[in-house]
């Protein structure tokens, strides 16, 4: 027998609704556990994002007013040159050099940095002392002098930063995948239920000459239905709260003063691998289930 379209889809569509409650069940398992890989991936991208302006072993940074005047960044400049005995290092920053490395964190979102000139952006001095324990020593050296906007400390918090980041980035991932699994097993039973519904017509179809493929796929596209329609609810979520979520995480656990946040297209490439993800999991349910099940 050859296999049409519209066989297919009607014959899948009466197994999606045969057993509604466990079809359900098994798509908001998948959103679930696909949205926690999700957040799991955007929380690693967010982090690499917020960590990029200490790499290099600086400990802090010394912003200045983004109007200051050359006097005063001067002045800041002399006291950093003779503190030998406190400052291993530093390097200026200057509006040009922050726009530029403004546009490698947001590459992905074209439209914010194209609304951000280098003008806007505060030129900055990123110092390494001689030792991590003389950081707050400089630090508060310049919190108060003039044309300083705010002096960022690195070290310590940064640390923290990565520790909590890692940690909670594993426990999410290490729950998606138990979550995942229990998707799986989810399809497999739905997928074993419509079997056993309709294991008098697949008997019959046999009788008739159907071949193996004919009784299977409406069955594996069903699992890969639901999975799919999983991730879709997953793509969404991720989508639309990626930065009410990330925003809350570094408010509650991290606390850097640099926002997570997750660009559209770093959404958009989740998404899609979600999608991946979740095509996958309903497809491998699905399959084992008729293999294990369906008797052709």
């Amino acid at each position: 027998m050859a296999l049409s379209v519209g066989y297919v889809t009607r014959e899948t569509a009466i197994n999606l609704r045969r057993n509604l409650l466990m079809t359900v069940a098994a798509i908001m398992t998948a959103a679930v556990s696909l949205t926690l890989v999700g957040g799991a991936l955007l929380l690693k991208q967010g982090v690499t994002k917020a960590t990029l302006q200490w790499r290099g072993g600086v400990e802090l940074n010394i912003f200045m007013q983004p109007n200051v005047e050359p006097s005063q960044s001067e002045a800041v400049e002399r006291e950093l040159a003779d503190m030998d005995d406190f400052v291993k290092s530093f390097h200026y920053v200057n509006q040009q050099e922050a726009k530029a490395e403004f546009d490698k964190m947001f590459a992905n979102s074209p439209d914010m940095v194209d609304s951000v000139k280098a003008e806007d952006l505060p030129p900055s001095y990123r110092v390494v002392p001689q030792k991590a324990e003389l950081v707050n020593t400089i630090g508060e050296k310049f919190e108060a002098q003039a044309g300083v906007k705010d002096v960022v400390y690195a070290k310590e918090t940064i640390d923290r930063f990565l520790r909590v980041a890692r940690r909670a980035q594993n426990v999410v991932l290490g729950i998606a995948i138990v979550v995942l699994l229990a998707a799986t097993v989810l399809i497999f039973v739905t997928i074993q239920m419509a079997i056993f519904a309709r294991r008098r017509e697949v008997a019959v179809m046999k009788l008739v000459g159907a071949t193996n493929w004919f009784i299977r796929i409406p069955f594996m596209l069903e699992g890969l239905v639901q999975g799919l329609v999983g991730a879709g609810m997953a793509f969404a979520i991720v989508y639309l709260a990626r930065n009410a979520v990330l925003g809350l995480v570094d408010t509650l656990f991290v606390g850097i003063g640099e926002s997570l946040f997750a660009t559209s297209q770093e959404a958009i490439g989740t998404g899609i691998f979600l999608l991946i993800v979740g095509a996958l999991v309903g497809s491998v349910g699905a399959a084992v289930a008729v293999r294990r099940f369906l008797d052709v």
